[in-house]
């Protein structure tokens, strides 16, 4: 069965990268966009064995509508034997993430391709 193509929102761009699906965040990530991207990231993250990657490097502002979009996304890829990475590089963001711990489990890359290389091992 061939799956339809992801359509993309203003707030997230969703694209294949040597068989890994990388959805790049954008703009501000808050509780309207967060509204506006959970439907399709509950979409992708709720595929089993995926293998993504969540690239945060085009967010301007980031606050607990994010982290519970990251953290949401983290948890139900998991669930179904898949891998998740992240890539971010914006200071304030990392400063979020880091306070609330989520970088413990969910360490940041600083490139798309430090991220598809950590998916890669096992």
């Amino acid at each position: 069965m061939r799956e339809e193509p992801t359509p993309a929102t203003r707030h997230l761009r969703v694209r294949e990268d040597r068989g890994h699906t990388v959805l790049e965040l954008r703009g501000e990530i808050d509780i309207a966009s967060a509204a506006e991207i959970s439907p399709l990231l509950d979409r992708l993250t709720g595929r089993e064995r995926a293998r993504l990657v969540l690239d945060l490097r085009p967010v301007e502002f980031f606050d607990c509508s994010g982290l519970r979009l990251v953290n949401r996304a983290r948890r139900r890829v998991l669930e179904r034997g898949g891998r998740l990475h992240l890539v971010c590089v914006h200071p304030l963001t990392l400063r979020v993430l880091s306070t609330t711990g989520l970088t413990r489990v969910l360490p940041p890359h600083p490139t798309l391709e430090a991220a598809l290389l950590a998916s890669d091992t096992p």
